[in-house]
């Protein structure tokens, strides 16, 4: 895996986890939206640090937020 991508893996499958936490969602709505969007802002961060070194694919799922696909490729490409 190159290492460059570590935290962009890992910040995309806390987005799954998050969505994935219905016991959070049901407790406190609001905070689980506000976690969803800071996470999401995160990953925007990160998409822009990466920039130059991504692939045009893998531009591409970020670019529409297609969060779970960028992370399909990662795990495919070892990126």
């Amino acid at each position: 895996m190159n290492p460059e991508f570590a935290t962009l893996r890992s910040l995309l499958n806390r987005r799954i986890e998050l969505i994935a936490d219905h016991a959070f969602r049901a407790a406190d709505a609001p905070g689980h939206l506000a976690a969803l969007q800071q996470i999401s802002e995160l990953i925007s961060q990160e998409h822009l640090r990466l920039r130059p070194l991504l692939s045009g694919r893998l531009a591409h799922f970020l670019q529409q937020a297609s969060y779970s696909k960028a992370l399909e490729y990662l795990d495919e490409t070892n990126g």
